[in-house]
């Protein structure tokens, strides 16, 4: 399989093809003669220019001088420009002087000739390195523009399967089974039953549509979700809820926090004889919104290794709060796990 010339290579050759056949074309329109003393200035210039350019190419990797720049690294790229100019004139006026390439009746000194070149042969080096970093700029550009759809469609992978996660198999058939034993014994709690099940789906729906949820509307959908779960533990289960009333206004991200409860049903409350107690607690400390589950049983460290509910809360709070945001796990006294999330405020809480 032949291998292709990479861009840059065939931008080189492009380059410095059209500047020698611009040369020629200007030499015509000024009707200056096309004498092999021309064409042998042309080619040391074109040769030494090509050479000179990607002895450039080579520094800037080695410096890593790459785009976007910072202004250390524009005085370091200023530096070396100026380097390469003062080079490219004086090895062209050396080369010129010991090949004799001039004409004998024009004679001029080195230092003359070098001082001429420098003004009228150094803006090609100049043009070049301005072509080549417009293009790596656009590259750059090009390159961001590619991760930012490559990241938001990482995020909506990740989203889907936080979604897919949150409408749980086993709750939704257990739920079933629970509502089906309570249409002959209790119809009125079992019509409510299908009812909290329905805005609990929904909500799963709902959730790949929105970044955040008032913390409102979050905790009446874990109320609906602890009554269901109620109806399968009955006495085993009790419920406590401990919330700031000012924190309800506040933006949680949309099924976070019945992800966190349904944790603690699944590896506290049912492995636990006699049951247990969940607490939620919603408050605010310091500068943070401090959202609390708390629920009887011991922490397992090896247990679930590869279940989803940890750390997809983990994941979506560094992706909506980066720093901002914390999330921890932890065994407390009295045989409680409590997992703790630290949120941002709202800034139309801050401004208050």
């Amino acid at each position: 399989m032949k291998r292709k010339l990479p861009a840059y290579w065939w931008c080189q050759l492009g380059g410095w093809t059209f500047y020698t056949l611009a040369y020629l074309f200007l030499a015509f329109v000024f009707d200056q003669p096309i004498l092999w003393l021309f064409v042998q200035r042309l080619i040391l210039s074109v040769v030494l220019g090509f050479l000179v350019t990607d002895l450039f190419r080579i520094i800037i990797h080695r410096f890593k001088l790459f785009a976007p720049l910072t202004a250390a690294q524009w005085l370091k790229l200023f530096f070396i420009v100026s380097l390469i100019c003062i080079s490219y004139s004086l090895v062209y006026s050396t080369l010129v002087e010991w090949f004799q390439i001039y004409d004998p009746k024009m004679k001029t000194t080195v230092q003359k000739r070098f001082i001429f070149d420098l003004f009228y042969d150094a803006p090609i080096i100049l043009i070049w390195v301005s072509i080549y970093y417009v293009w790596h700029y656009i590259e750059a550009d090009r390159k961001g523009n590619l991760d930012k759809i490559r990241l938001e469609a990482t995020v909506k992978e990740l989203e889907l399967k936080t979604i897919k996660s949150h409408i749980n198999p086993h709750f939704i058939f257990n739920s079933l089974n629970s509502i089906r034993a309570l249409v002959d014994e209790n119809p009125e709690r079992a019509r409510t039953a299908i009812t909290e099940l329905s805005n609990i789906l929904r909500s799963s729906m709902q959730a790949e549509k929105i970044e955040t949820s008032s913390l409102e509307k979050e905790l009446s959908i874990v109320k609906d979700y602890l009554e269901l779960e109620h109806i399968r533990f009955e006495d085993r289960l009790q419920v406590e809820y401990d919330i700031d009333e000012e924190t309800l206004d506040q933006q949680v991200p949309p099924m976070m926090l019945q992800t966190l409860a349904e944790n603690a049903i699944k590896h506290g409350i049912s492995k636990q004889i006699n049951g247990g107690k969940i607490k939620i607690i919603s408050h605010f400390k310091d500068d943070h919104h401090e959202l609390i589950v708390q629920n009887t049983g011991v922490l397992q460290q090896a247990e679930n290794p590869e279940g989803f509910g940890i750390p997809s809360t983990q994941n979506r709070l560094q992706l909506l709060y980066g720093n901002n945001a914390d999330f921890n796990i932890k065994s407390c006294n009295n045989n409680i796990v409590e997992a703790k999330v630290l949120l941002p405020l709202n800034k139309a809480y801050l401004s208050v």
